[in-house]
């Protein structure tokens, strides 16, 4: 391995360690390729992702390696780093470190971090959720072209509702949908958005999309995954690269791109061009109101819908449904 380089970022040096090191083996992408890719796309990842949390996916040997999820800061980190104290479900608390500028962002590249996954809090208010993160999720049987079809009924109703929606691919098999919010609802509220959205979107479309939560209600249609905007769960980051061996991309597209995108080309070695010639799809993202889509919340709870079920390392929410899988729950329960 070679020595170590030091970046200038941000008023800070950043060391390298191993710049040669191979991360993503299809290409032979680099350790140092990987800083290069995040230098490119600065301005836009500090968009989406500045003051956020991060939940770090780390691959110290690289994609094809070993890999653990990261919540705590390491107590040999610089003491320049910024971290926050942030708590799962159950109350366990941990400081986890902020996207505060692209030197935090390369220091941890350096620790293998090939996955960025972020919070939908900033830290000046952390009860706040300012962004709706809508998971079209790929159920078996359902290919991209469901998926792709699915976002854009799902942006009609965005759309009908006078809601700005923008849409990322995943930089695996999903679409990833958000609205910037206005910063006025906490997490509990933003599901709340989140759910009502799902089922009206089933209601008009049910055989293409669904808002079941148990997988052996779904059937062959795209799921439209409510339960990640539940308080503390973060999304994988927009111009995030995963952990995979093309170096793919979770990158912003325009709505015109949707029938045409190939997301497995969206990588590294492509999306700095892209940007550079295209512009930032998610530039300007005006905060939104939810107001209707709690108001339809409202309406489906007054007319006697429970809750949705809730992720289950979360505690038992009130007016719940029993947490469990419809064919064994006890007759009559």
């Amino acid at each position: 391995m070679s020595e170590s380089i030091d970046i200038d970022v941000d008023g800070r040096t950043v060391a390298i360690s191993n710049p040669d090191k191979v991360y993503f083996t299809k290409r032979g992408e680099t350790k140092l390729d990987l800083v290069r890719y995040y230098q490119s796309v600065a301005q836009p990842l500090l968009g989406v992702v500045q003051d956020r949390p991060l939940l770090l996916e780390r691959y110290p040997d690289g994609a094809s390696g070993k890999s653990w999820f990261q919540k705590r800061v390491p107590k040999s980190a610089p003491d320049w780093l910024h971290t926050v104290e942030v708590s799962t479900p159950n109350g366990t608390t941990s400081d986890a470190l902020v996207a505060h500028d692209l030197a935090h962002i390369l220091w941890a590249v350096n620790q293998g971090c090939l996955g960025f996954h972020v919070w939908p809090n900033r830290v000046r208010d952390l009860k706040i959720a300012d962004e709706l993160r809508i998971d079209l999720d790929p159920s078996p049987g359902i290919g991209f072209d469901d998926l792709k079809q699915a976002a854009v009924l799902t942006r009609a109703l965005f759309t009908e509702l006078g809601i700005d929606s923008r849409v990322k691919t995943s930089g695996s098999r999903g679409l990833h949908i958000y609205v910037a919010l206005q910063p006025n609802w906490d997490g509990y509220q933003v599901r709340a958005a989140a759910v009502a959205l799902a089922r009206e979107l089933e209601r008009r479309h049910p055989d293409q999309i669904t808002a079941q939560w148990w997988k052996e209600e779904r059937g062959s249609r795209v799921f439209v995954d409510f339960n990640q905007n539940a308080p503390h769960k973060t999304v994988f980051g927009a111009w995030c690269v995963r952990p995979k061996v093309g170096a793919q991309v979770s990158a912003p597209i325009d709505w015109d791109e949707l029938d045409t995108v190939v997301p497995e080309e969206l990588t590294i070695a492509t999306v700095p061009a892209r940007l550079a010639e295209r512009g930032d799809p998610w530039a300007e993202r005006p905060p939104q109101s939810i107001a209707s889509l709690l108001e339809m919340s409202e309406r489906d709870l007054a007319s006697g819908l429970m809750d949705a079920p809730w992720p289950p390392q979360y505690p038992k929410m009130p007016n719940e449904p029993p947490r469990v899988q419809p064919s064994r729950a006890k007759k009559g329960e």
